[in-house]
């Protein structure tokens, strides 16, 4: 296994789910978490535990990735013990809406496209340079089943994830050559607030996309994404889809 300890990772939307799981996940490991969200209040907390629990060390910043001047700045801001990011972990996403497209709301789509897509792309540009010019690093973007099958009222977040996947095939070309690695890790039915965000809050109707089955925790996500980190450095997992049992594919998922 290839060492993290004292490692920076930078987990992008890291308040909750998937990218709070992810956080917990690679200080369990000895790695420093540099992490960001839109809500800084969160951050804290998870901040605090992390020092608490693995004694490493923590450093968080509010960040909402569709603001391209403020990504910009906050990476060329950090101090220079937090600046020599080695893995980054591309966590921020969400989904709005079943809507089919013609009656799927614009504000729904700017959001998605802003966050999934153009988020993804701020980030990884303001690092990635940094990870060139010293020899070393990995990108794990975490993609979903979405960018691998289309579902009835998915469209434009199943484009969204179907970016996500052609933009980590491109960076691999674009690095060939170089040290730097590059996974995408793709769940399906992971219960976290991806469905109460999606339904803008109706809990009732969130609930229901878990019942009946056993869906993935954030942590099985989490525990993928350190699996490809620790991988020798000639090894690039390039992509991890993480189904629940019960699920066989988008729309077949087997309820008792």
């Amino acid at each position: 296994m290839y060492s993290l300890k004292d490692k920076i990772v930078f987990v992008t939307g890291a308040s909750s789910g998937i990218g709070e799981s992810t956080a917990q996940a690679f200080a369990a490991q000895g790695a420093n978490i540099l992490m960001c969200a839109r809500r800084a209040e969160r951050l804290e907390k998870l901040a605090q535990a992390l020092e608490y629990e693995y004694g490493v060390a923590v450093h968080y910043f509010r960040l909402d990735v569709r603001d391209q001047p403020a990504v910009d700045k906050a990476i060329a801001g950090l101090a220079p013990e937090w600046r020599a990011i080695d893995i980054l972990v591309n966590n921020a996403g969400l989904s709005r809406g079943l809507d089919k497209l013609p009656q799927g709301l614009l504000d729904d789509w700017e959001e998605m496209i802003d966050t999934n897509v153009k988020g993804l792309l701020y980030v990884s540009r303001a690092v990635i340079p940094g990870m060139i010019e010293r020899g070393r690093g990995h990108i794990i973007n975490i993609g979903s089943i979405a960018g691998h099958e289309v579902y009835p009222g998915g469209n434009v977040y199943c484009a969204t994830k179907f970016a996500v996947r052609a933009l980590s095939k491109g960076l691999r070309l674009d690095l060939s050559g170089t040290p730097i690695r590059v996974s995408e890790v793709a769940p399906g039915m992971v219960e976290t607030e991806f469905s109460l965000v999606r339904f803008h809050g109706d809990a009732e109707r969130a609930g229901k996309v878990y019942q009946g089955l056993t869906p993935l925790a954030p942590d099985d996500i989490a525990d993928a994404a350190v699996w490809c980190a620790t991988r020798p450095p000639h090894v690039n997992v390039s992509e991890v889809v993480v189904m629940p049992t019960a699920q066989a594919s988008t729309t077949l998922v087997h309820r008792k």
